[in-house]
């Protein structure tokens, strides 16, 4: 059993940034020795996600009117009485979409459609510094 760590840095402009993560994925695997086995990536944090979707003009211009329709950033939230930093709407969408995504490995490679891409989520009313981990374990 082979069991491989990494991470990958970038800062993001806040709420909305999404960042295609999926060539750094591609190239952990690659250095991992993995053949068939699983990768899982995560962020640590309660204001960030991960997920799989078509990275593409249409679909980051969607993904941040969707969030903002089903949670939006314009009215209180309990967070925010409580912090007072405003980004209640940020922890909600961070907790609908979840802090991390296992993909199988299957032939040394990851195992994604043709269209799918690995992306962080930004939903941090601020500009962050992010660090995102990957975990490969197999043979």
């Amino acid at each position: 059993m082979i069991t491989f760590e990494s991470h990958y840095g970038f800062n993001t402009d806040g709420d909305g940034t999404i960042v295609d993560i999926t060539a750094a994925a591609r190239e952990i695997v690659e250095n991992s020795g993995v053949t068939s086995g699983q990768m899982t990536v995560i962020v640590p944090g309660s204001t960030a996600g991960i997920t799989t979707i078509e990275y593409e003009p249409g679909l980051l211009r969607d993904l941040p009117e969707f969030f903002e329709r089903i949670i939006p950033s314009g009215v209180m939230y309990g967070h925010d009485a409580t912090w007072g930093d405003g980004n209640g709407f940020s922890h909600l969408r961070a907790a609908l979409i979840g802090p991390s995504v296992t993909v199988p490995v299957s032939g040394g490679s990851l195992v994604l459609g043709t269209w799918q891409q690995i992306v962080f989520l930004e939903f941090d009313n601020r500009p962050r510094s992010r660090t995102v981990h990957f975990n490969v374990v197999g043979e």
